[in-house]
């Protein structure tokens, strides 16, 4: 395919494909969909060989969120049946932690519920993270703790936070029908003061929500635009009793070019595969990691994942390594640009940089995206998929409980 000779070629340049192009390739038919992941794969392979990094989770706060975001189980008036329990100790954390990098993760992942940290959470969050430095030489420590203020972010840098992520979730046009409590753009300012106070940004999308591919589309092209190190890339969990419990819109097919659209426009960052990959990829995960170089290892925030033996049983038996703690995850350009406080991204000028023009001429592609979308109409493109309930689990062991975690 033409199409996909050329994305090939601008991926290996690092050179941003059109919306046109990008589009299409959500658009592909299963006949293709091998051709896809293939023409993706050689991307992905360019700049990060055939290494998986392995994060993990620790949910440090479940539950009793004053947020509505329509997707999570632990939101406002959530009647989701999932663990909830308020702040770990720094101990109790760091051991939830140790299990993790045993497993062989490279990131720990410290997430807590709430619209964003007080400044005593933030230094409860701090003591934690020293905890984990301590015991746990060279691993890499992100916070998820909700909306930033000025200066909390230079703390956690401070206290050794490596990374800080903040999802922007689905476009700007559609997230006040997802969420009324925060807006779109507090989420664009807390990842622009992460990445000011030289902490790495990992900021994604969560795709199943009923969105266009226009949507689609247009958040992963505002990542690209706001320059994260990581993009995790959720697939929607429709948990009984939230408000998008009937969602079941993916198929393991749209997932796989959700990931190969992604691979596209963020050619040389992270793409992690997140939440729901066992429910809506299932016996596709192996064709995902030619996609994606970076995964989570066993359960999620309020959810259970695949053993994490079955995670690296996976991943050898596909053909890729696990990444250790020796390696650089980021190719070197970006590495470097990184330490400097540069955009190690685009090829020439970009906003993120302090280009104007560049700047410009992406408000004027998102807005043709927003009125692209907006003329097709939500939910353009979408594919049924029956509603497999029977692979949602709520987290029963780990942080929070008794029973030891799954890692």
């Amino acid at each position: 395919m033409d199409l996909l000779n050329t994305l090939v070629d601008k991926g290996l340049r690092r050179e941003l494909p059109s919306r046109e192009e990008a589009l299409a390739v959500l658009a592909t038919s299963d006949d293709e969909l091998l051709e896809v992941v293939a023409a993706a794969g050689k991307v992905r392979r360019q700049w990060f060989g055939r290494r998986v990094k392995l994060n993990y989770l620790v949910n440090l706060k479940s539950g009793l969120c004053p947020e509505d975001c329509s997707y999570c189980s632990q939101r406002l008036g959530s009647k989701a049946d999932i663990l909830k329990y308020t702040w770990l100790k720094p101990d109790e954390a760091s051991q939830a932690a140790a299990a993790g990098v045993a497993g062989g993760a490279k990131r720990v992942c410290l997430v807590a519920s709430g619209r964003g940290p007080t400044d005593r959470d933030v230094d409860r969050v701090s003591q934690t993270i020293e905890a984990i430095k301590e015991q746990n030489e060279g691993v890499e420590v992100c916070a998820c703790l909700g909306l930033l203020s000025d200066g909390q972010a230079e703390r956690l840098r401070e206290a050794g936070a490596d990374a800080y992520n903040h999802n922007l979730n689905t476009s700007e046009g559609t997230y006040g029908d997802i969420t009324t409590t925060h807006t779109y753009a507090d989420r664009v300012d807390t990842v622009q003061k992460a990445h000011a106070a030289g902490l790495s940004a990992c900021s994604g999308l969560i795709a199943g929500m009923g969105e266009s591919d226009e949507d689609l589309v247009d958040v992963v092209f505002a990542l690209r635009e706001l320059d994260p190190d990581s993009v995790p890339v959720n697939f929607l969990i429709p948990f009984e009793g939230t408000p998008l419990a009937k969602e079941w819109n993916l198929t393991p097919q749209r997932c796989l070019r959700i990931l190969a659209m992604v691979r596209f426009v963020c050619p040389d960052v992270e793409v992690r595969i997140a939440g729901g990959r066992e429910v809506h990829l299932r016996a596709m995960q192996p064709l995902a990691l030619h996609l994606a170089n970076s995964v989570f290892l066993g359960d999620y925030l309020t959810s259970e994942g695949q053993a994490g033996k079955a995670d690296l049983e996976m991943i050898a038996d596909a053909g890729f390594e696990v990444e250790g703690t020796d390696t650089t995850t980021l190719p070197g350009h970006r590495a470097d640009a990184a330490a400097g406080g540069a955009c190690g991204s685009h090829s020439g000028g970009c906003a993120p940089c302090g280009d104007g023009a560049s700047q410009a001429v992406a408000e004027a592609g998102q807005e043709a995206g927003r009125d692209a979308g907006q003329e097709a109409g939500r939910g353009a493109g979408q594919e049924t998929s029956a509603a497999r309930t029977d692979l949602v689990a709520v987290r029963r062991r780990g942080a929070g409980t008794d029973l030891a975690p799954n890692a």
